[in-house]
């Protein structure tokens, strides 16, 4: 079988390009297309790296450096100038290389669709977290389970295979911020601290901070981590419906606000501890019923005239901060963790990463005979990789 070959870097000019070469005759491509340097022979043992040139017959395409990873798998790092990278791409096609996709490549000998589906979602997770999740699920986790189903499937209760599939769907909604991050949406009054917060999330200056009501106009976004979550924290206009009724820009910024609080996965409602409770309107409290909010008493460092019982009792999940002075923040990423779920959640817990998984899970959890149940989990464990 033909080696295979595949341009595992982004699309575009870049510094470096890295392009992955495996195969059984993988090797003897190689040791015909790469000259070392110092003019040695090239010992293409694992873990061994060299610096060469890429050579087509007495010319050289490009300095490289190759990397073995395993007795037939390479890495060929190379510079990003998508000539260089195409040039070389050819050289490896007229030795009878097979060019194919990057998952295709990384998917290569990986034992069952789980499994495969984990090394592919190694290459985007966010975090180290996310990424020791999905790799106990292709390691053990959701791979093993299955195919402890599946040979137990005779002498096990279907009820009791559906119950395990539903508690794995559960823990699979408590890991997905874990997997795929959270929306944070900073809403308030105007003035009240909000982008002076998302400076202090964020470790930087992100947005603009000002004494004047109503600067943001616009959302502003962070991405940070509060490990084991991503979060991508959105600042938006304070809601006041003064600045609502005055039309123009004004209003379409209060609009975007309103849009970004609905689609948020958590509410950080931040009001000002420095002035009264009627900061707050009666309409913005409505709209946080029934939602993840966590409310956020700004400016602890002036004296206090807002009394958190004086709030809705939904809003009464109440943490002091001065977001200016960076006090208290490490108090309000811990009740983040918390209201997210994830302050204590096992990464050695069984779930679903991806939504093939989830669908036939799903079909696990409400299959009505032995028979249906084994197939869906035979495709769990052996079917195509959406």
């Amino acid at each position: 079988m033909a080696p295979i070959a595949a341009v595992m870097t982004g699309p575009g000019a870049g510094a470096i390009a890295t392009i992955a070469l495996a195969g059984d005759s993988a090797q003897a491509v190689l040791r015909n297309i790469f000259r070392r340097s110092d003019g040695k022979p090239v010992d293409l043992t694992a873990g061994r790296i060299f610096l060469g040139d890429i050579v087509e017959g007495q010319q050289t395409i490009d300095q490289v450096t190759v990397g073995c990873e395993e007795p037939d798998s390479f890495a060929i790092h190379c510079h990003g100038n998508p000539l260089i990278v195409d040039r070389i791409m050819g050289l490896l096609r007229s030795r009878g290389v097979q060019l194919v996709r990057p998952e295709q490549l990384i998917t290569r000998g990986a034992g069952d669709s789980v499994a495969a589906e984990a090394k592919l979602a190694l290459t985007t997770v966010k975090t180290v977290e996310g990424a020791t999740l999905i790799a106990n699920q292709g390691k053990g986790g959701l791979a093993a389970k299955a195919r402890r189903w599946l040979a137990e499937l005779d002498s096990t209760p279907l009820e009791q295979i559906a119950a395990e599939a539903r508690q794995i769907l559960h823990d699979s909604d408590k890991a997905r911020p874990i997997l795929s991050g959270c929306t944070v949406a900073l809403v308030g009054p105007p003035n009240t601290g909000k982008s002076t917060l998302l400076n202090a999330l964020a470790g930087r200056e992100k947005a603009i901070v000002t004494d004047v009501r109503g600067t943001t106009r616009d959302w502003v976004t962070a991405e940070i981590r509060i490990p084991p979550l991503v979060a991508t924290i959105i600042d938006t206009a304070g809601l006041d419906s003064e600045l609502g009724a005055s039309g123009g820009i004004d209003h379409v910024a209060q609009e975007k606000s309103i849009e970004a609080l609905e689609r948020a996965d958590l509410v950080l409602l931040v009001l000002d501890a420095s002035q009264p409770t009627d900061q707050l309107s009666r309409s913005l409290a409505d709209r946080l019923v029934n939602r993840g909010v966590i409310t956020v008493l700004n400016k602890a460092d002036l004296p206090h005239r807002l009394d958190p019982m004086s709030l809705p009792a939904h809003l009464r999940q109440v943490i002091h901060i001065s977001a200016k002075q960076e006090v208290g923040i490490d108090d309000l990423t811990r009740v983040i963790r918390e209201v997210c779920g994830v302050a204590d959640f096992s990464l050695n817990t069984i779930v679903t990463f991806t939504d093939r998984q989830r669908a036939l899970v799903q079909r696990l959890a409400a299959s009505g005979s032995p028979d249906q149940a084994g197939a869906w989990i035979a495709d769990l464990l052996h079917g195509p990789i959406i």
